[in-house]
Formats: structure tokens, C-alpha cells, sequence
């Protein structure tokens, strides 16, 4: 029971927080602004939480492109 609480914790720690929970993730997010249009916005909350849980976590994040909220 030990082994299983303890991979799960590892799982959890090792996860980004947008990828993981932030839904899917839609072409927006995905692709990168061209010169001149407005930058994609950052999700705060998941930005906060990658750097205080499992910082390489935002790397995820940025390179799945979940950190940016989507288009609405």
C-alpha cells in the first residue's frame, strides 16, 4: 500500500499542473502568435502551481502549450 501511495505522490510531483488538469488543449494555445498579434495569455494559477510543486513542470507546460489560456 506504501509502494502505491508513494508512485502516485512521484505521478502527482512530476506532472504539470495546466497539462494535467487544464482540459484540452485547442489550436490556440498550440500555435505561436505572429509578428505583430497579441501574445497568448499565461494561466496564473497553473504557472504559480508548476514553480511551487515541480518547477520542470512549466517546461511541460509551455512546450504542450497549456500555460496559455484558450481563446474564447
Amino acid at each position: 500500500m506504501k509502494n502505491v501511495i508513494a508512485i502516485g505522490l512521484v505521478a502527482i510531483m512530476m506532472s504539470s499542473c495546466a497539462t494535467v488538469f487544464g482540459g484540452k488543449v485547442t489550436a490556440h494555445q498550440k500555435t505561436k502568435p505572429a509578428a505583430g498579434e497579441q501574445q497568448r495569455e499565461v494561466r496564473v494559477g497553473a504557472l504559480i502551481a508548476d514553480i511551487l510543486l515541480f518547477w520542470p513542470g512549466a517546461i511541460v507546460d509551455f512546450a504542450t502549450g497549456a500555460i496559455y489560456k484558450p481563446k474564447k
